[in-house]
């Protein structure tokens, strides 16, 4: 037997007069598993909203009960079909299965099957009725195209790293003997990474969800502490509750700032000096000489203040600042916020009061 390797000759769906609708389309509808899984064919070129005459090219259903939005182009670089697809998927993302049964009902009108729509997708689903099943909520796409562009493939990785189901099947031509062959190759995600990238991404949500959750915490702590604030003092009366772990307000004066903030294991008070000279180099003059000038007269300050603060020249930075910190972990409980805030409410108003005038008094040329 002559055993080589011969080299099999690359074409385009251009120079083979494929089209993408009356050609590459139907191809794909021929043997769906090309896309890399098994998919249930809802219709073709779907388009039933009242504003627009955009269609899709096909809308598919998988086994775990996603709507499937697939985009197909014949193109060397697949155009802007990442950014249509997205379109579609949000206009299909409100079905139902009951909208999906009707879609798929007009699908096989139009082709003059006679199967009943709503018994093929129970077929699919390995269901017996309708009565138990819902869609996930969830479109996942799916692009197929000749090849695709860097400025595709770098915003689907990005797009799947916040969450959505992006893959890209690459559909290459080939001719031997006369015939065309077809390679559909899955470039995005990499088969052979896909579990380890679920993993990763299981991973980001967990995170993401705990994010949420401690900015929830954050957001009820300020709140309340801005209310209790209101009953002591008006400094903070004109903020909106955040969901960052600090709360600033300016001092009256410029240059100087106050602000509470909560780290696990310790709640602070602080008045901060920080010079506004574009000039990052005056700035830092300015706001060491201040500090510099205000703890001279530290025990005075203390004493007006009713205890000793923290004070801290922080040589790296434009900023310094004096602090009293308290040792408080307000991630234990909402039993304990009360406390902390009223700490930190007093503490700030001894604060503005211990500093009010020395601040005016200062006269720090720079």
């Amino acid at each position: 037997m002559d055993q080589k390797l011969e080299q099999i000759e690359e074409t385009t769906f251009a120079n083979l007069n494929m089209l993408e609708r009356r050609d590459l389309q139907k191809l794909v509808i021929s043997n769906l598993s090309c896309l890399g899984e098994e998919l249930f064919l809802l219709a073709e070129e779907y388009g039933e909203w009242d504003d627009s005459n955009r269609r899709i090219d096909l809308l598919c259903l998988d086994k775990q009960k996603n709507l499937v939005v697939v985009e197909i182009k014949r193109t060397e670089d697949g155009g802007h079909m990442e950014l249509q697809a997205i379109r579609y998927a949000a206009m299909v993302s409100s079905m139902t299965l009951d909208d999906a049964v009707t879609a798929h009902q007009g699908y096989l009108s139009k082709t003059g099957a006679t199967q009943a729509a709503q018994s093929a997708i129970l077929d699919f689903l390995e269901e017996d009725s309708t009565d138990e099943i819902k869609l996930t909520g969830d479109v996942r796409i799916v692009l197929a195209s000749a090849n695709f562009s860097s400025e595709i493939t770098t915003s689907v990785m990005w797009l799947n790293k916040r969450d959505l189901d992006i893959a890209c099947i690459r559909l290459k031509p080939y001719k031997i003997d006369g015939k065309v062959l077809i390679d559909a190759t899955q470039i995005i995600p990499l088969p052979e990474a896909a579990e380890y990238e679920i993993k990763i991404k299981t991973q980001v949500q967990e995170t993401r969800k705990v994010q949420t959750t401690r900015e929830e915490a954050l957001r009820r702590f300020w709140t309340q502490f801005i209310e209790r604030s209101k009953e002591k003092t008006p400094l903070f009366s004109g903020r909106a509750p955040q969901k960052n772990n600090w709360l600033t307000v300016g001092a009256g004066k410029v240059g100087f700032w106050i602000e509470v903030s909560l780290k696990e294991n310790r709640a602070r008070a602080k008045y901060y000096i920080k010079g506004i000279d574009k000039d990052r180099e005056r700035a830092t003059k300015w706001s060491k000489a201040v500090f510099q000038e205000l703890e001279k007269q530290r025990e005075t300050i203390e004493k007006a203040f009713g205890g000793t603060l923290e004070w801290q020249p922080l040589p790296n930075k434009i900023s310094c600042q004096i602090c009293r910190d308290f040792d408080y972990n307000w991630l234990s409980g909402e039993q304990v916020w009360t406390e902390i805030q009223d700490r930190l409410i007093d503490a700030v108003i001894c604060l503005e009061s211990a500093l009010r005038q020395p601040i005016e008094n200062l006269h720090v040329q720079i």
